[in-house]
């Protein structure tokens, strides 16, 4: 465990960076995560990277910060949000949005699998053109998916093996997305705690399992921000954990639909449809 001085450096630093509230009882994360940072840069461990960190070296705080992230993703996670794109955003929106692209935004997008699991959705649904932004304040991991390339693990966690010969070509021991789903994602780094009103208006912003990491004043404030991005008849979505309630005035959840949100000066969204679209 680091001496708690150095601990109550690092926690600041880190939620100044990015917004993580780092709690007392995640030592083990600060050890299993900053230790290979530390073999990286040629110092003695965890204690070590702080120590040069409290003497200025900014390059290492922001690494440090973009160490302690969570990035876990899959292709398809939970299943629920991607029915609901399939089911009830993309069928309300489709008029509305007859002669322009479709907007949508992925936040905290990680290594890629959120945004090109909706754009293959895209692809097999037909009919509708769109333009996705996935953005991540972690460059390593922007890297990454910009290469659209994964290994069998993580091909094999959550994809259908009919997507993945479908949307995917083999490359060696390894999977790599093709040109046209590609095509359709700008990824670019992005900072929740940064202004983002440069994205400009978003029809879907995907935001999904990155605000329970934040305090409440964080989260309030960044709910703000995006319901004022979001199209006056667009949808937020957020992970099974999080919510919009107590925290703003400005959106509001779709009833019956978990993780689903609208503006709260939105019209009536029209109901689930009775067909289910398979993941």
């Amino acid at each position: 465990m680091l001496p708690e001085n150095k601990y109550k450096f690092l926690a600041a630093e880190v939620k100044k960076r990015s917004g993580l509230v780092l709690r007392p009882e995640k030592g083990y994360l600060i050890e299993s995560r900053l230790a290979p940072l530390a073999r990286t840069e040629g110092l003695a461990g965890p204690e070590a990277v702080v120590d040069a960190m409290m003497r200025g070296d900014q390059r290492l705080c922001a690494a440090a910060s973009e160490a302690l992230a969570t990035h876990e993703t899959f292709f398809f996670r939970d299943k629920t949000p991607f029915d609901l794109f399939t089911e009830i955003m993309m069928p309300a929106l489709r008029t509305a949005r007859s002669t322009r692209p479709l907007k949508i935004w992925c936040a905290a997008a990680s290594t890629g699998q959120e945004p090109y699991s909706l754009a293959m959705l895209i692809r097999e649904t037909g009919g509708l053109s769109a333009s996705i932004l996935a953005t991540d304040m972690c460059a390593h991991v922007l890297e990454k998916a910009k290469t659209g390339l994964y290994s069998q693990f993580e091909v094999q966690r959550g994809l259908a093996i009919q997507r993945l010969v479908k949307h995917f070509e083999q490359s060696g021991d390894s999977w790599r997305v093709k040109p046209e789903l590609r095509e359709m994602i700008r990824f670019e780094p992005g900072n929740l705690l940064d202004d983002f009103s440069r994205y400009g208006q978003q029809d879907i912003i995907f935001c999904r399992n990155v605000l329970i990491y934040f305090d409440v004043d964080a989260k309030a404030k960044i709910l703000d921000r995006l319901a004022a991005l979001l199209a006056p008849d667009g949808y937020l979505v957020l992970g099974a954990a999080e919510t919009v309630v107590g925290l703003t005035d400005t959106l509001k959840p779709v009833a019956g639909q978990r993780g689903l949100y609208v503006r709260a000066d939105a019209a009536q969204k029209p109901a689930r449809p009775a067909s289910v679209v398979a993941a």
